[in-house]
């Protein structure tokens, strides 16, 4: 087991990585305040997991509640969040009564939001079980729901009391959720570490593989990386915000074709791959750089076309982006391997441009 902090003063939480941690009852007691736990769920993991982890918690005499959700990012809204609720009420569950998020993305981002705001707040821990989730979204208290006009519009920064990510679970994850996540480990190479860029640029195929060994370097240095992120900028008022390279055209993506069609790390890779050519278009990035980036998302199984929406279509989602800033759309874009910044300002020519060259 490989444990980092997130240094957050006096809210700073450990994430633990490793192999069978699922039964390791003893790594939950520190975030515990009660005996008592809800684990939110989805339809999907249920059978796979929550039995492993509710035993678990029986050995050490926590009760656990068990709360399953449709599985899907098109639930992640206010009725699937009021089945939460639903449940905690009626299990009487008290102000030191954790919740658990077992699952994906969407199940940490509502869980956490209902952390957030149920009895203005109780204790939340986050047991990632897909890739993205691993390394990316379980990490720095980010919770939200969609509202149908934008994705994540209506959260909280909510930062868990733990984080354990079992690499176990990743064996049942199938190929397309496991590439989704991948795309997530490549953007940091992209925006801060071109070490650990070339590093994938090697081992792509041991990620695809489900190399635990790889699996693990590869979790560990992600949430490295995350956690100095949000150790310095938690609330995402200035650096925190370079995380989201190629979310302002992905987010688009995800809702323009309905949540869930296209996964997240879909969108992401897509996403990223318009950035790549509106930072080539601004002299930013050279050629070599947007061929590397094209090449390892390729070789990731992502997809790097964009779906044909439209300009219009595109800068009408993007407007509901939370990165704008004074009516300004800002785009976070790449003037190398590793070297990530915000910008603003960028013409409509220059973006419609960047969408015609991602469809070459």
């Amino acid at each position: 087991m490989h444990t980092l902090n997130v240094d957050l003063s006096h809210r700073s939480y450990p994430i633990h990585i490793g192999q069978g941690l699922l039964e390791r009852a003893d790594l939950f007691l520190p975030a515990l305040q009660q005996k008592k736990a809800a684990i939110i769920t989805n339809t999907t993991v249920a059978p796979l997991y929550l039995g492993r982890l509710s035993d678990a918690l029986d050995t050490i005499g926590v009760e656990s509640i068990p709360v399953v959700l449709p599985d899907g990012e098109q639930f992640k809204n206010w009725e699937t969040l009021n089945l939460i609720y639903d449940a905690l009420l009626e299990n009487r569950c008290e102000r030191n009564t954790a919740i658990i998020a077992l699952g994906g993305g969407v199940i940490g981002d509502i869980s956490g939001f209902a952390a957030a705001t149920y009895l203005r707040g109780v204790p939340f821990i986050q047991v990632p079980t897909t890739l993205l989730a691993q390394v990316d979204s379980s990490v720095g208290g980010k919770t939200a729901i969609n509202h149908p006009l934008g994705k994540n519009m209506i959260g909280a920064f909510y930062q868990p009391r733990l984080v354990l990510a079992d690499i176990d679970t990743l064996n049942t994850l199938p190929d397309r959720e496991l590439k989704a996540g991948i795309a997530e480990v490549i953007k940091y190479g992209l925006i801060r570490d071109p070490v650990f860029f070339e590093w994938i640029e090697r081992n792509i195929e041991g990620l695809l593989e489900r190399d635990p060994d790889a699996l693990a370097f590869a979790i560990s240095r992600s949430c490295e990386n995350k956690a100095v992120v949000v150790a310095r900028d938690e609330k995402e008022s200035g650096e925190r915000a370079l995380l989201n390279l190629g979310h302002t055209f992905g987010h688009a993506i995800e809702n323009a074709m309905g949540y869930g069609n296209w996964l997240h790390g879909e969108a992401v890779a897509a996403g990223t791959v318009v950035a790549a050519h509106v930072s080539h278009a601004l002299g930013m990035l050279d050629e070599s750089g947007v061929r590397r980036i094209l090449d390892l998302f390729r070789r990731a199984g992502l997809p790097t076309v964009p779906p044909d929406l439209g300009i219009e279509r595109y800068l009408q989602l993007m407007e509901l982006d939370k990165k704008v800033e004074e009516g300004k759309m800002r785009f976070v874009l790449l003037g190398g391997i590793g070297q990530a910044s915000l910008k603003s300002g960028i013409a409509l020519e220059t973006l419609n441009d960047a969408l015609q060259k991602s469809h070459v």
